[in-house]
C-alpha cells in the first residue's frame, strides 16, 4: 500500500509559471513555485476545526504562516455578513496585503491599499489569479495570494442577496 500523498498538479500563473499549491487536508498548506518565495501555512492541531475553511480556522492564535522561513503576521477577520469581513491580511517584507472578497467568485488582492490582482478559488489547491496589467505585481505577491486563496477560499455574496436568502428560507 502506498502512504504517499498525491502531487498536486502545477498551476501556471501568467507572470510566475508553474506554481504548486499542496494541502494536507486542514492543518497545513504550501504553496512554491520556482521564481517565488514558499509559504507555509500551518493550523494548530489542537485547535478546534472549521469545516467550511480550508486550512480549518480564522482564528489567528491557531494559524502560522512563513514565507521563505520567516514567520509573517497573518490577520484574518472573524466572517459575518458582509464581503469585507472575510478579508485576510498579511505583512510581509514591509508590505502590507489585503485579500477580500469583491464578487459571488473571486477576492481582490491589494499590497499597501493597489489592486494588484483577482483570485479565485473554492479553497482547495485549484488557484486561478488574474494580475492588474499596469500592476508592477513581485514575486511574493504570487506567493501571498495563492495561499490566502486556498487557505480561505475566495468570493462572497453581497449582503443584499444573504438577507434576500435568509427571508426566502423562511417563507412557507
Amino acid at each position: 500500500m502506498n502512504d504517499t500523498p498525491p502531487t498536486a498538479k502545477p498551476i501556471e500563473d501568467t507572470l510566475f509559471g508553474e506554481i504548486t499549491v499542496r494541502q494536507d487536508g486542514q492543518d497545513r498548506l504550501e504553496v512554491e513555485g520556482e521564481g517565488i518565495p514558499r509559504v507555509t501555512l500551518e493550523r494548530d492541531l489542537e485547535s478546534e476545526v472549521d469545516p467550511q475553511i480550508a486550512i480549518g480556522s480564522r482564528d489567528p492564535a491557531h494559524l502560522t504562516m512563513t514565507i521563505d522561513g520567516a514567520e509573517v503576521a497573518l490577520k484574518p477577520a472573524k466572517g459575518g455578513l458582509t464581503r469585507r469581513s472575510y478579508r485576510v491580511d498579511v505583512e510581509y517584507d514591509g508590505a502590507r496585503y489585503r485579500l477580500v472578497p469583491d464578487s459571488v467568485p473571486s477576492s481582490r488582492l491589494t499590497r499597501d491599499g493597489t489592486h494588484i490582482g483577482d483570485f479565485i478559488s473554492s479553497g482547495d489547491e485549484m488557484v486561478i489569479a488574474e494580475w492588474k496589467e499596469d500592476a508592477e505585481v513581485r514575486p511574493a505577491d504570487a506567493s501571498v495570494g495563492y495561499a490566502l486563496a486556498s487557505a480561505f477560499g475566495t468570493g462572497g455574496q453581497p449582503m443584499w442577496m444573504m438577507i434576500v436568502d435568509g427571508v426566502s428560507a423562511a417563507l412557507p
